[in-house]
């Protein structure tokens, strides 16, 4: 594999492109008009534009992606995440043409797709599910019976879903009509497919997820946890690895379903899969993601594998080099996903132009962006500025490297998600390690940052920082 095609954008198309580098691979880009100028555009080898700035008339634009990967010769095409990454037809179609897709076979992608045709797959591995229905309900009066079987409160949840969308927590009987009309509605605009399934509704889960990595020749390893707790409508915002609450025997157990879950769909390639886990160490399968995850940073960290590369190597069908025993926990990784939200409104997108730009460097500190001072973070795309990961031998020197990199972390011209990090870092409950999903709705508010955390302090904060971080030499800073 002499070239590959980054299907994407952003820090996750330049995160892709500098392993192909250190493998010698030439890359492509392709990119939107409104990325005309980004970094991961100019770190190319070749880089094409494929049309105006919305998605739905470049990235998500398969065929032309295609032609462009036909046109420069391609070997392979990386779909990142996002867009087409988890789009059977796309892959599909990558493989017709001759171009190699570097991600799992079309199976795995179109079962895990789907939630429903996910769990009917596992149920082969004896990997545990959340109480609930196997099949779409359409029958609303039916769907209420199952519901009070199950027993109050519920889920009801899209079977195409994700991000939230298509999904309703039902608390009372009485409710459960009204819900389920508006989550199938929600479900049929969001993702065209109304169906819909409930489950019993866990009240204080934490979101566990294992890692996965499998080649072509039947070989797969998981490399461990990473704790996701901590969301906003649905949505990570900070991980880590490995969880706090995780002895060797419940992580063996959950890296073993994992297996199972992987094995279900003959898995190649990195993949991830998601559980919920209850208080009392009852842990529950939800869905599978076949391709490279937005935190994966903090495993590369804990068990130094390069996700990117080996994703590349099983494409070009080589066998992995290291078996479960060979892989161990090293010290602690905390990503936070630095958003162009305000924490002060819902987290709601804040879209400007990055007046000012400057990112933390040292020994413990990886920076994982794709934009540059002067850019204006585009309004067609995820909000996302960069990934802020730290690594220390210990949780407590993690928490402490992210609150130092924070602290000299300089943006300006856009709210971000940076104040509401250092305030979860400094919460007890977080240092406790006693989260759930529920950490920021029963504990953040406003106010909390208002008080504490003023732009002009942040701005003053982070030129002081900078440059002193700036002096740490190149080889004690975390490769990206």
């Amino acid at each position: 594999m002499q070239k590959i095609l980054v299907a994407n954008r952003g820090e996750i198309a330049l995160r892709v492109m500098r392993s192909c580098k250190k493998m010698g691979i030439k890359t492509v880009a392709v990119f939107s008009e409104a990325d005309r100028n980004a970094p991961f555009v100019h770190f190319a080898d070749e880089a094409f534009c494929i049309g105006p700035p919305a998605a739905s008339e470049s990235y998500l634009k398969g065929d032309k992606i295609i032609e462009i990967a036909l046109q420069t010769k391609t070997d392979g095409i990386h779909p990142g995440y996002g867009f087409l990454s988890e789009n059977a037809g796309f892959a599909k179609a990558v493989h017709e043409a001759g171009i190699k897709f570097i991600g799992p076979g079309i199976e795995a992608i179109e079962t895990m797709g789907s939630k429903l045709a996910a769990k009917a797959a596992v149920s082969k591995y004896d990997v545990p599910m959340v109480p609930g229905t196997d099949e779409a309900i359409t029958d609303v009066g039916a769907a209420k019976e199952l519901a009070k079987e199950i027993g109050f409160p519920i889920l009801i949840k899209a079977s195409a879903g994700g991000g939230g969308k298509g999904m309703r927590i039902v608390d009372r009987v009485e409710d459960f009509e009204e819900q389920m009309q508006l989550a199938v509605s929600e479900a049929i605009s969001a993702f065209g497919d109304g169906a819909v399934f409930i489950e019993k509704y866990i009240t204080k889960p934490r979101h566990i997820e294992i890692q996965v990595l499998g080649d072509q020749h039947g070989n797969l390893v998981h490399l461990f946890e990473r704790e996701c707790s901590i969301q906003r409508r649905h949505q990570k915002v900070i991980e880590e690895a490995p969880s706090v609450v995780l002895t060797e025997e419940l992580r063996a157990k959950m890296g073993d379903a994992a297996i199972g879950v992987a094995k279900s769909v003959n898995y190649e390639g990195a993949g991830t899969v998601e559980f919920l886990l209850d208080e009392d160490g009852s842990f529950y399968f939800l869905e599978m993601n076949t391709r490279l995850q937005v935190e994966h940073p903090v495993s590369e960290l804990i068990t130094g594998v390069d996700l990117v590369e080996q994703q590349i190597k099983v494409a070009r069908g080589e066998k992995l080099a290291f078996s479960q025993s060979d892989l161990s926990i090293k010290g602690h990784a905390i990503e936070l996903r630095v958003y162009a939200e305000d924490p002060l409104n819902n987290f709601l997108p804040s879209i400007g132009n990055l007046e000012k730009y400057q990112v933390p460097v040292g020994k413990g500190i990886r920076v994982d962006d794709g934009l540059r001072e002067g850019m204006d973070i585009p309004i067609y795309y995820d909000p996302m500025v960069a990934k802020l990961v730290t690594y220390g031998a210990d949780r407590d020197e993690a928490i402490a490297k992210m609150k130092e990199a924070i602290d000299n972390y300089l943006i300006s011209g856009v709210e971000n998600t940076l104040a509401f990090g250092k305030w979860t870092m400094d919460h007890p409950v977080f240092i406790e390690g006693d989260i759930d999903t529920n950490f920021i709705k029963k504990y953040f508010k406003p106010e909390d940052l208002s008080d504490e955390w003023s732009a002009d302090e942040t701005e003053a904060a982070a030129i002081l920082g900078v440059s002193i971080l700036n002096e740490v030499p190149l080889e004690e800073q975390i490769p990206r």
